[in-house]
């Protein structure tokens, strides 16, 4: 299991081009779909911990994941796999970059990036809101969630909030209303 641990996360790491919140559909493409380390909802609050922890969303989530199939050596084999492809492959395009920086060539291969990026990160978005409003099986709707979501997001938009506070009051708000009901 940890020769296939690793090699998801070499996978992921070798892919996961835009930081860790593009390499969030790789990831749960590996844990939940693939290998079905984890289900949906146990991803999704992986998500949550790893995003609120100091670090790489991506290489928390492999510690996590690591910890969680193997202790500490899961963790150390599932974090290697996700860092060596990142720290080869910036080696290699930082050497290229700086060489090449100015032909348009170049320019073109960057600017083509961006739209798969934004896609890339869309698609994690989306998969967890739908997760907190419809639940695992699409089965509820959660009014709580989605009115916390937009207050949230309008939040976000229109004041300059740290999203830490945010995220313990939100969580906080759902702690109380579910205890309500």
């Amino acid at each position: 299991m940890l020769g296939q641990l690793f090699l998801s996360f070499v996978s992921i790491g070798a892919l996961s081009f835009g930081g860790g919140l593009a390499a969030l559909p790789l990831i749960q493409q590996q844990v939940v779909i693939n290998h079905q380390w984890m289900s949906l909802t146990e991803f999704t609050n992986l998500i949550s911990i790893a995003e609120m922890t100091p670090g790489p969303i991506a290489i928390n989530s492999a510690t996590f994941v690591g910890m969680r199939l193997n202790s500490f050596t899961g963790a150390l084999i599932a974090t290697l796999g996700c860092l060596i492809p990142s720290l080869l492959f910036v080696v290699f395009l930082g050497f290229i970059y700086f060489r090449y920086k100015e032909l348009d060539w170049m320019k073109g291969i960057l600017a083509g990036l961006r739209p798969a990026i934004v896609a890339m990160i869309s698609s994690a978005g989306l998969s967890i809101f739908l997760l907190a409003i419809f639940g695992e099986a699409h089965d509820s709707f959660s009014i709580v969630s989605l009115i916390i979501f937009i207050a949230v997001f309008l939040i976000l938009r229109l004041k300059k909030i740290n999203p830490i506070i945010l995220l313990l009051l939100s969580g906080g708000i759902q702690v109380v209303i579910s205890s309500l009901m």
